[in-house]
C-alpha cells in the first residue's frame, strides 16, 4: 500500500520500496516483517521492522533536511529527559529510486494520545510539564536557533503574522473570523520573550505523545527541535488538556501572563495554518486544529 500523499513535492513510498531499501542497506534485516504504521504525522512515513525497530522516511525535501538534526541531537538530549524519545540507531542513504536519507530508530511501544485514552489526566499534565522543564534545562550551547534553516518554531509570533492572516481568510465560513482575529491580535500584543533561547520540541500535539496502559511514556517526532521562545511548547495546553488540566500544566511550568498569551498564539497559529493546508488530505490534523481553536477561543482572556 502506498502512503497517502500530503504534499505537492512528496516522494512516492510503499512497502515494496521500503523492503528494497532495507535489503540493500541492512541485508541481515531483510527477512524481518515490515508493516506500515498508521500515523497522523505529516513529515515522515513510518514503518515497523520486526519487533524492535522503526523506520522513518522523509516524505518531501523540507522534511529530509531535518534528518541530520535528529541524528545529531536526540542521542545527546535523551539521557537528560524523563520520558523516552526515539533515539536514531542508524542512517541510510538514498537508493532504489528513493531520493532522501532515512533513519532507523528503536521501536517505542504504545499508542498516541490522539487515539488512546489517558488514565490520569491531571498526572499527565504534570508529567508533560516536567518533561518540558527537563528539556529547557539542557545546555543550549551550539543548538540550532529558531529562524535558522529547518527551525521555524520558537520565533517571534510576528514572523507568522502573514501566514496566519492568510489562513484566517481561507477559513472564512469555518471559523468565527472576528473572534479568531481578535485572539491573534491579543497574542501579538503580548511582550516578547527576552530571555535566552531554550530547547523546544516544537510540535507537542497528541499525535506526538505516546501512552502505555493509559500513562504518558514517550515523546516522538522531533522535526521541530530547536532553540527559541519557551511559549512554543505550551501547545498541549490547548491541543490536549481541559481547562482544569491546563491550570495544573501552567502552574508546574510557572508560566507568566506574557508567556501564556504567546503560548495561546502559538497554539492558534499552528492550528490555523494546518487546517486549510490539510483540509482534503489529513482529517485527524483538521479535527485537532478545529478543537484547538475552540479551546483557545473559550478562554475568557480573549474577550477582555
Amino acid at each position: 500500500m502506498t502512503v497517502a500523499t500530503l504534499h505537492a513535492d512528496e516522494a512516492e513510498i510503499d512497502a515494496a520500496l521500503v523492503g528494497r531499501l532495507v535489503a540493500s542497506r541492512f541485508p541481515l534485516w531483510r527477512d524481518l516483517p515490515l508493516r506500515r504504521i498508521a500515523s497522523s504525522g505529516t513529515d515522515n512515513a513510518m514503518f515497523r521492522l520486526g519487533r524492535h525497530l522503526c523506520l522513518r522516511l522523509p516524505r518531501y525535501p523540507a522534511a529530509a533536511a531535518l534528518l541530520d538534526k535528529e541524528q545529531h541531537w536526540l542521542p545527546r538530549l535523551a539521557p537528560h529527559l524523563p520520558l523516552a524519545i526515539p533515539v536514531p540507531l542508524a542512517t541510510a542513504p538514498p537508493g532504489e529510486g528513493y531520493p532522501f536519507a532515512w533513519s532507523v530508530c528503536r521501536w517505542i511501544p504504545g499508542e498516541d494520545a490522539h487515539r488512546g485514552s489517558i488514565r490520569d489526566r491531571n498526572g499527565a499534565a504534570l508529567t508533560l510539564a516536567r518533561f518540558i522543564q527537563a528539556l529547557q534545562a539542557i545546555d543550549p550551547s551550539e543548538g540550532p536557533r529558531s529562524g535558522s534553516a529547518g527551525v521555524e518554531r520558537g520565533v517571534p509570533l510576528l514572523e507568522r503574522d502573514e501566514r496566519v492572516r492568510q489562513a484566517i481568510a481561507a477559513l472564512a465560513g469555518d471559523i468565527d473570523v472576528v473572534a479568531v482575529t481578535r485572539a491573534w491580535d491579543v497574542a501579538l500584543a503580548a511582550p516578547p520573550w527576552r530571555g535566552p533561547p531554550v530547547w523546544l520540541h516544537g510540535d507537542l500535539h497528541p499525535g506526538n505523545l505516546l501512552l502505555r496502559n493509559g500513562a504518558l511514556v514517550a515523546v516522538i517526532d522531533f522535526g521541530g527541535l530547536g532553540l527559541g521562545d519557551p511559549a512554543c511548547d505550551l501547545l498541549p495546553a490547548w491541543t490536549l488538556f481541559s481547562a482544569s488540566e491546563r491550570r495544573i500544566f501552567r502552574a508546574q511550568l510557572a508560566c507568566d501572563e506574557a508567556g501564556w498569551a504567546r503560548g495561546k498564539g502559538w497554539a492558534l497559529s499552528i492550528a490555523l495554518i494546518a487546517w486549510p493546508y490539510y483540509r482534503d488530505t489529513n482529517p485527524a490534523i483538521v479535527d485537532m486544529a478545529r478543537r484547538t481553536i475552540e479551546r483557545v477561543l473559550a478562554d475568557a482572556d480573549w474577550r477582555r
